[in-house]
Parts: structure tokens; sequence; C-alpha cells
């Protein structure tokens, strides 16, 4: 078995896939020291990987094995990695958003974030999580199996692939109807002119000239949304 943390996401997230049984995996990934996973995640590419692997993973274990919902799914700290119990709330927020509050926009930082938390948190926020994270909701991307060696192309893809489907362009009275993402981690965007930029990278699309609205995020659930 190995004992390499990336490696060890990517199986948890498979096994949930094919719906097996994942406990040996939850308990190698349980009993890692946190000193050992700290090094196996060395740098931003290992972190993002591994833990957007193992939030997709773990929000279907937790809602479909344990039949957790809203909020005790994302706050109770129920899922142990490295002998520490994390929420998804932590890794999202406080991990992959480097301590953010969880509805500032990405503007405030949250100085009650644990010591494993920070010490595991990234050194730079990546907007692109938020078109990789997936919380069963039917406007959530869906879930893909993410590689530290691969990352950049593949945020790259999901990024534009999300965009490709949520966005709608009312050319005659230049507004642009998007995710409501944009709004809920605005900071972690850039802001407005971020936005722009966004789409000009990803899409190609000047928004020069645009309003942006924001769609209604449809809350109805949609699980097991992998990637064909």
């Amino acid at each position: 078995m190995t004992s390499d943390p990336c490696t060890l996401s990517g199986q948890l997230l498979l096994a949930v896939k094919k719906k097996e049984n994942t406990k040996k995996l939850e308990e190698q990934l349980a009993k890692l020291a946190l000193d050992r996973l700290i090094q196996g995640l060395a740098n931003d590419n290992d972190k993002v990987a591994f833990w957007i692997n193992i939030y997709n993973a773990t929000f279907l274990i937790l809602r479909l094995e344990h039949k957790m919902q809203k909020p005790d799914i994302y706050k109770k700290r129920v899922f142990p990695i490295a002998n520490t119990h994390f929420s998804l709330d932590d890794i999202e927020h406080g991990i992959l958003r480097k301590c953010r509050y969880k509805y500032s926009l990405g503007y405030l930082m949250n100085p009650f974030a644990g010591k494993a938390i920070r010490k595991l948190k990234v050194d730079r926020i990546d907007y692109r999580i938020h078109f990789a994270l997936n919380c069963g909701a039917k406007s959530c991307p869906p879930i893909a199996f993410y590689k530290a060696s691969d990352l950049d192309s593949q945020l790259d893809l999901a990024t534009q692939s999300f965009l490709e489907q949520e966005s709608d362009f009312d050319e005659e009275n230049k507004v642009l109807y998007t995710t409501a993402l944009f709004k809920w981690f605005l900071a972690d965007f850039g802001g407005k002119k971020g936005i722009h930029e966004i789409y000009h990278k990803h899409l190609e699309k000047s928004l020069k000239g645009y309003k942006i609205k924001y769609k209604e995020y449809s809350w109805e659930e949609d699980l097991d949304n992998f990637v064909s």
C-alpha cells in the first residue's frame, strides 16, 4: 500500500466512484503522521490536488454513507486525516482558501483557524479551485481526478469547461449571466477586474461594456456527477 498522500487521495476518490468500501483507505489517511502529510504535500500543486480529491470524496462519503445533510455536512469535523479531524469547511475555506471567512466574499481572514490548518494551507489562493470542488448540487462543477503533475492543465480545462457551460451572453444588451460563484468568492477572483481577466484568459472573451449578473445557484441534489 502506498503512503503517498496524493496517491491515496486519488485512490479514495476512485473507490467512491466505483462504490467500493473505503474503510482501509480512510484508515490509512487517518493514521498518516501530520509531519509526513506536510512533507508529502511539499508545494501548492500537491496541496491543491490532494485536498480537492479529498473534499470531493469526503462529501460523497458523508452524504451517501453517513446520510449527513446541510449544514452539518460542511461544519462538523468528522473526517480524520493525519490524526486530525477536518470538516469540509476546514478544507475549502481554511486550507484551499488560505484561512478566509466563509461569508466574507474572500476579503476577511479567519484568525481562529486551527494549527494543523495553518500548517497545511496553500501559499496562494488559486481561483480555479472553485471550478473543481463539488458539493453535490446541480450547479456544481463535475468531479475529476486531480494530479499534482498535471494540475495546471487540469484546472485550466475545468475552468474553461465550466465557464462555457455557465455563461450566457446577451450581446444585444451587453449583459453576461454567469455563475454565482463569482459573487460569493469575489476577492478570490480578483474582484470585477479579475472576472474580466478570467474571461479573457479562458474564453478569449472581452467583457468591456458588459454588465455582469449572477445566475441563481441550483441546490438540487446531483450526486456522483463525475467527468465522463
